[in-house]
């Protein structure tokens, strides 16, 4: 299944895309994209409904975050081999972990905004998991059967806040509008090999990523385990896993965001987002 949610900032309703590419209003089934929703059990249920018997949705509606009520939105950072070459930093032993604010997540279409003050915001285009069953000291042999489904994320950062400001990466990674995510959930039965898909994001149509989850070095399943010793794991819990070569940061000379570009960004298989870049 492709899960959605559509409409107004604030109102997005459930939705459910059919196998022609039309969006089915879920909202007479769930109130939310969320929650218990993403459960096995949740996710068993919506899969019993025939789509061509929920309401279409008309229009062209914008597209909200694909999961409602986040409780934590947590990224791991430097997780690509050839990413890490290109920062000149040393491949990490063990996942490096940070948080983005829930106040970051936005819509795959939404404008994002570069922070006052902000000289050095970049991009990056991650596989984002979405926890469905919760639990903590997850083994990594169950680990999959805890994944509700995966989306885009651009983890949108700012890297002078991020690494030259003192502190933790945090700063530079939850501002305002730095986490899209969407424009669908996809659930795992839809995707062959997670460990092996193509991703990529251009700004102004020039492609600077262009690489695949094959790179990681810490798989999904890794990532999901290791979590899981330091924190519970709950529905609707949102991971981004890290980024392949081809940040602004990596470029030489850097190129970083100045406002009014477009980026286009998207996941073999699970959709693509296109955002504006505006100054706030």
């Amino acid at each position: 299944m492709k899960l959605l949610r559509y409409g107004p900032t604030g109102q997005e309703k459930p939705g459910l895309l059919d196998a022609e590419g039309r969006i089915r209003d879920l909202s007479g089934e769930v109130n939310d994209i969320a929650g218990n929703v993403l459960t096995p059990e949740g996710l068993a249920r919506l899969a019993t409904i025939d789509p061509a018997t929920l309401p279409p949705v008309d229009g062209d509606p914008r597209i909200g975050p694909c999961v409602g009520r986040v409780g934590k939105f947590i990224c791991i950072g430097l997780n690509y081999a050839d990413h890490a070459a290109e920062t000149g930093a040393e491949i990490p032993k063990e996942p490096i972990v940070f948080n983005k604010w829930t106040s970051a997540i936005c819509g795959p279409d939404d404008d994002i905004e570069i922070p006052r003050g902000s000289v050095k915001t970049d991009w990056e285009v991650e596989l984002g998991i979405v926890i469905g069953k919760g639990g903590r000291y997850i083994e990594e042999a169950d680990a999959l059967s805890h994944v509700a489904g995966y989306c885009v994320i651009n983890d949108v950062s700012e890297r002078e806040w991020q690494i030259e400001r003192g502190g933790t990466w945090d700063k530079g990674k939850g501002c305002d509008t730095f986490g899209p995510i969407g424009p669908w959930l996809v659930t795992p039965d839809e995707i062959a090999d997670v460990g092996n898909l193509k991703m990529w994001l251009e700004v102004d149509g020039h492609r600077y990523q262009n690489g695949s989850t094959a790179t990681m070095i810490f798989g999904v399943a890794h990532i999901i385990s290791y979590l899981s010793r330091f924190l519970s794991l709950q529905p609707g819990d949102v991971i981004s896993t890290g980024t392949p070569p081809g940040v602004g940061l990596g470029q030489k000379p850097p190129v970083y965001l100045k406002g009014g570009e477009v980026m286009r960004l998207g996941i073999e298989g699970l959709g693509e987002q296109t955002q504006k870049v505006i100054r706030a």
